[in-house]
């Protein structure tokens, strides 16, 4: 065995990857978008299977809400108000420093992700909204780089892998994302941390899988796993790319890539706050989001108007109903997205 090899010597006697798959994957490139609670439990597996260099990307900083299931981190980086990209490459860098680790804190939009993706072979989906999932769809299809939705909530996860021109894409399966206030978040509905390690975990298989130079071995599936009902899922979407008339694979339509969709930010001077506005305003029905809310700070509302009041973080929400929303307590638009994103939804 080659002595570059020898670390992985476990991995490499795993006859379905071999000598061949694994100096195939320590040449591998990844984005990784978000390193949260997905993205830490993918960074990690990577960076230990030997993958040979992973951007991660991250616009929010290390909280005590994390460490139960955001395995990178630890109290020292909530101390330190750490971004999570800087926490999580100094920890990546001690576990294996052959791999080249670029560690970037920014809000991924539609005028940076292009510059991000240009030169990778893999795109992860480590986020926790459907705005930068459509964006990673979009730059995937442009670019023609594969890349791996997935998601989790309460006990539940899903994930599939997208291979550009040949599997449906995000569109394919759902068109357009949910309006904001009608999905549940980490925030309002809960979040196990084997749920994170499960879902994760299968998507970190299809990575090593492509990195390794084994595409033929990707199957065109939606993933669904209930970890407390012990429930898995397989359900084929291997005619959905055809049958679902995409406009992004069939016509090229990249609206999320060209900024026509996506939330829009604008700081209010001299308040300390800033107004997200999403693209696609829908009217978001106040009952059903002030119920999904109650455990997560102070709720009211009238025919008008939902005021969310945060205590830890001190922020305070003012949502509409077509979604705006103005984010009191910061006059930074990536921290009032993420807080947008944690309580409203994408």
């Amino acid at each position: 065995m080659k002595p570059e090899l020898e670390r992985y010597s476990r991995q490499v006697l795993f006859s379905e990857l071999g000598e061949a798959g694994q100096t195939n994957l320590m040449q591998g490139r990844v984005l990784l978008c978000g390193c949260g609670a997905l993205g830490t439990v993918l960074a990690e597996t990577l960076v230990r299977a030997g993958v040979g260099q992973i951007k991660i990307v991250d616009r929010d900083f290390v909280e005590i809400s994390n460490l139960q299931r955001q395995v990178l981190f630890d109290e020292s980086d909530v101390a330190a108000k750490l971004p999570k990209a800087i926490a999580a490459a100094e920890k990546l860098k001690k576990i294996n420093s052959t791999v080249n680790i670029e560690p970037i804190v920014a809000d991924i939009d539609h005028t940076n992700i292009l510059s991000l993706a240009k030169d990778v072979d893999l795109i992860l989906d480590g986020t926790d909204n459907f705005e930068v999932r459509y964006l990673i769809n979009d730059v995937s299809l442009e670019l023609g780089i594969p890349w791996i939705y997935c998601g989790c909530i309460g006990s539940t996860g899903q994930t599939m892998t997208i291979l550009p021109g040949k599997t449906a894409c995000l569109r394919c399966l759902i068109d357009t994302a949910p309006e904001p206030g009608s999905t549940e978040t980490c925030d309002t509905a809960g979040i196990l941390g084997p749920t994170v390690n499960v879902i994760a975990s299968l998507e970190a298989v299809d990575a090593i899988k492509l990195l390794a130079g084994k595409e033929d071995l990707i199957k065109p599936v939606l993933t669904v796993v209930d970890i407390w009902e012990g429930s898995y899922r397989q359900m084929s979407v291997a005619d959905l790319r055809e049958k679902s008339g995409c406009k992004a694979c069939h016509q090229g339509e990249r609206v999320w890539l060209k900024g026509e969709q996506g939330s829009r930010t604008t700081r209010l001077c001299g308040r300390n706050a800033v107004q997200v506005a999403p693209a696609d305003k829908g009217k978001i029905v106040f009952e059903d989001l002030a119920e999904k809310l109650k455990h997560s700070g102070e709720v009211d509302f009238n025919p008008y108007l939902l005021r969310l009041n945060l205590k830890n973080p001190d922020y305070e929400i003012s949502l509409f109903r077509d979604g705006r929303a103005i984010i009191k307590g910061t006059d930074d638009p990536a921290v009032a997205k993420t807080v947008y994103a944690r309580y409203i939804g994408s």
